[in-house]
């Protein structure tokens, strides 16, 4: 069997995660019916986007090429949407009201690579149903407007009813946007604008209402409370494509009973959300092991190391590792090269970020820039990094100091893909990975990913925490328990 040299960009396996806020979550204050909702809601919309991300947008006419799928920023927008779209969530149909009793939700997309102006913001907006397509469609249209090919607005300009005297040709070479003009952009780009009343949900009211009454006879703040659990966070996808771009998108009604016009980390780059690729010489974590002088099996002794996990139990001889990767699916994508190295490996390395918690304590600690520096600059795997910032004893709990568990502040977690390539000298892959990242510093955080076998797991609490001792008998069921995606996406939803 005759191999063709592979130096195109590598075809990894695509990769998903989502969040719908973090915050003072526990079993007693969640109760077992909405932990049912919430379990529920996230495994339907993370197995919806799952099947999207895996369904062809387009084949070939000849029935030869490639069929496209989804970009990563396709998935990711598409999850948040429907997050938007569920009450249960903080963004879109779910959002918190200010202090006046508005809902007033920021916005952001990020890519590692493939648009110019890679990460933008909306915020304070009112009446897009959809906040995360408009920052979708402002970094889509963010190449035409940073090669100056627009002058006097989109082709199809078309007449502004609320903002009529504002002069909004396009977004300019702007990252963040706020208020009217996000929303005169939003029309300019065909997106549905609704009657703000479409975003009033009971729940939201009450719980608007019941903070206020508390903060107004001294019983404790309008923004956080320890006796239940008020949204302060946010929803958010992390989505990795094929062609290895990887992208995160949130969107959110801010912190409950906020400043009206107040803006949190969600719209902002570094703060909410992040996203960049980097190059570095060498093996991941920076062996010193010379891969030029090893054999195979020592290829996948570094990526044990870089990626912490234990050694195997058998080592199998170069020729059957081939021929068992032609019959059967790799731990790795895998790419049928010869397996002599030539010359020096350069590993690529991406990562995409989501946060959800006290945005006032993100913006403190630019907690995602923050989390991708530490794993760019010193090395890093990213789950030691995120551990650092958003894990427990991490940067973000650190910022609160002595107010930590009294206010809110530095509560939150972060979801997140890290993908790594390695190249050798002539461009080839020799190996490819992706890791789903997750970490949180409070009580729970509500998400949901794809896992390595594509099945479908969500959780809420930490795994070795005192809340997961606390769902034991209480109908806490199925965290952590893979779900065939087909069967949530078919029957469940």
């Amino acid at each position: 069997m005759e191999y063709k040299r592979q130096l195109a960009a590598p075809q990894v396996k695509p990769r998903l995660i989502i969040h719908g806020g973090a915050g003072n979550i526990t079993p007693e204050k969640l109760g077992p019916e909405k932990y049912k909702q919430y379990r529920h809601a996230l495994l339907t919309i993370v197995s919806k986007a799952d099947t999207y991300m895996r369904t062809p947008v387009s084949s070939s006419k000849d029935g030869y090429s490639t069929p496209k799928y989804p970009s990563a920023l396709d998935v990711a927008t598409y999850a948040v949407t429907q997050l938007e779209n569920n009450p249960l969530f903080n963004s879109g149909h779910g959002a918190v009201f200010t202090r006046d009793g508005i809902n007033e939700m920021d916005s952001s997309v990020m890519v590692s690579r493939g648009y110019a102006k890679r990460g933008v913001g909306v915020t304070g907006l009112r009446r897009v149903k959809n906040p995360i397509l408009l920052a979708k469609a402002m970094l889509e249209h963010g190449d035409e407007d940073l090669g100056k090919k627009v002058e006097s607005g989109l082709e199809n300009q078309v007449e502004l009813d609320a903002a009529a005297d504002l002069n909004v040709p396009s977004a300019q070479g702007h990252t963040l946007i706020h208020g009217e003009t996000a929303e005169t952009l939003a029309k300019m780009y065909g997106l549905e604008l609704v009657d703000p009343k479409y975003f009033y949900t009971q729940n939201r009211w009450d719980e608007h209402i019941r903070a206020l009454e508390k903060e107004k006879t001294g019983k404790g703040l309008a923004t956080w409370s320890a006796e239940e659990y008020l949204p302060q966070g946010t929803c958010g996808a992390v989505a990795l494509d094929a062609d290895g771009v990887v992208c995160a998108a949130t969107s959110t009604g801010g912190m409950t009973n906020k400043l009206t016009g107040r803006i949190g980390d969600t719209p902002v780059v570094g703060a909410g959300f992040w996203a960049e690729q980097w190059a570095e010489k060498g093996t991941p974590n920076n062996t010193t092991l010379a891969l030029a002088d090893l054999g195979p099996n020592d290829c996948w002794k570094a990526w044990r190391m870089y990626w912490g996990l234990p050694g195997s139990m058998v080592e199998l001889s170069s020729s059957l590792r081939s021929l068992l990767g032609d019959c059967l699916p790799a731990p790795l994508v895998y790419h049928p090269v010869e397996q002599t190295v030539r010359g020096d490996l350069q590993t690529t390395r991406s990562i995409a970020l989501s946060g959800t918690g006290n945005g006032d304590s993100f913006l403190r600690v630019a907690a995602t820039r923050t989390v991708g520096s530490v794993a760019r600059w010193a090395e890093l795997p990213a789950t030691e990094a995120l551990r650092r910032v958003a894990g427990r004893g991490g940067e973000l709990e650190q910022s609160a100091g002595d107010r930590w568990g009294k206010t809110g502040e530095g509560e939150g977690g972060m979801i997140g893909i890290e993908s790594v390539v390695s190249r050798d000298a002539s461009g080839r892959v020799i190996s490819s990975h992706a890791n789903i990242l997750q970490d949180h510093n409070c009580g729970g955080m509500f998400r949901a990913w794809i896992d390595d076998d594509g099945m479908a797991v969500m959780r809420i609490f930490h795994p070795d925490g005192e809340q997961a001792t606390q769902t034991k008998g209480l109908s806490f069921e199925g965290e952590d328990e893979p779900e065939d995606v087909w069967r949530w996406y078919t029957e469940k939803a």
